[in-house]
């Protein structure tokens, strides 16, 4: 063995020195195989345009400018936005032949103090002595200055709230209650209603009564009769059978007093203005027929309910 192979045996191998280039002030990495494009907004080639450039236009563009700009959507859209206006003004002009809003919101423009005092005249029409609608130039006024007048607001919160007491009833009801029967409840009572309606627009054309009582009117006097049917309902579940037919048959008579009082005043009050007389068979039909309207009340306040109480 040679001196000089035992020497480079027993050293150890230096690694190879490379000469790495510099890079120089404003030149790129060596290394990089493309340059660095990522700065080229602070070069000058990706800033931002200034306004009004080309392919921007002003910010402080005139209408005309911008139609000028892109005429195709402006006109598209100037064209449907007349659509649009024609269409609401020819629903606001023919809505009222199918759904009498303004007739509506006279009967909904109830107050607090309005319920109150409906109720209370609902549940003890005995002590109410003036039973005469107030009017203003022909119009009768706000149900909430006059509570005569009918509204809508309590026969449609007392109907709601009838189907809800009537499926709590159901449900204390062993194996009785099912979301279906809300429903049948309260499609029975709609058409109920709805029946008495017809029944009575049917019986005053046939008697030929020339009266100012509208269908709304019908309507809300006869939905009237929910309110003691809820209560019938909430103290038959309180005390049991006796309470409910102590509290609904006050309401059933209450109701027939009230609807007595109320309807003759629409009813015979016009045949005693066209002069008919008191004992005429028109007037005698005229009678009868207040009488089985307000009859029909407590009936089937007791139909839709007597079910309800176990």
């Amino acid at each position: 063995m040679h001196p000089a192979g035992a020497a480079a045996a027993g050293t150890p191998r230096q690694p190879s020195k490379r000469r790495i280039p510099v890079a120089q002030p404003g030149m790129s990495d060596p290394h990089q195989l493309f340059d660095d494009t990522s700065s080229a907004q602070s070069r000058g080639y990706g800033a931002q345009r200034a306004p009004g450039g080309l392919g921007y236009p002003a910010a402080s563009a005139s209408p005309q400018e911008a139609f000028l700009a892109d005429p195709v959507s402006n006109m598209a859209m100037a064209y449907g936005s007349s659509l649009a206006a024609q269409g609401k003004e020819l629903v606001d002009k023919n809505i009222d032949r199918f759904i009498p809003v303004t007739k509506l919101k006279y009967y909904f423009a109830v107050d607090t103090m309005y319920v109150g005092k409906k109720l209370g005249l609902l549940f003890f029409p005995y002590l109410h002595q003036d039973w005469e609608v107030q009017y203003q130039q022909d119009t009768p006024v706000a149900p909430r200055f006059d509570v005569n007048a009918p509204d809508l607001y309590i026969p449609a919160m007392a109907f709601i709230t009838y189907v809800l007491v009537a499926g709590l009833a159901l449900g204390t009801q062993d194996s009785r209650f099912s979301p279906d029967l809300l429903g049948l409840q309260a499609s029975s009572a709609l058409a109920w209603l709805t029946l008495e309606v017809l029944a009575i627009l049917l019986s005053l054309y046939l008697v030929t009564v020339n009266t100012d009582l509208t269908t709304i009117d019908l309507v809300a006097f006869l939905g009237y009769k929910y309110v003691g049917m809820i209560g019938g309902v909430l103290m038959g579940l309180l005390f049991g059978k006796i309470g409910y037919y102590l509290v609904l048959g006050w309401c059933c008579v209450s109701i027939f007093v009230f609807m007595i009082r109320t309807l003759r005043l629409k009813i015979l009050a016009e045949a005693a203005a066209e002069g008919v007389p008191v004992r005429g068979a028109r007037n005698q039909l005229r009678m009868y027929l207040t009488m089985a309207v307000a009859a029909a009340q407590p009936l089937l306040m007791y139909w839709l309910t007597f079910h309800l109480v176990r």
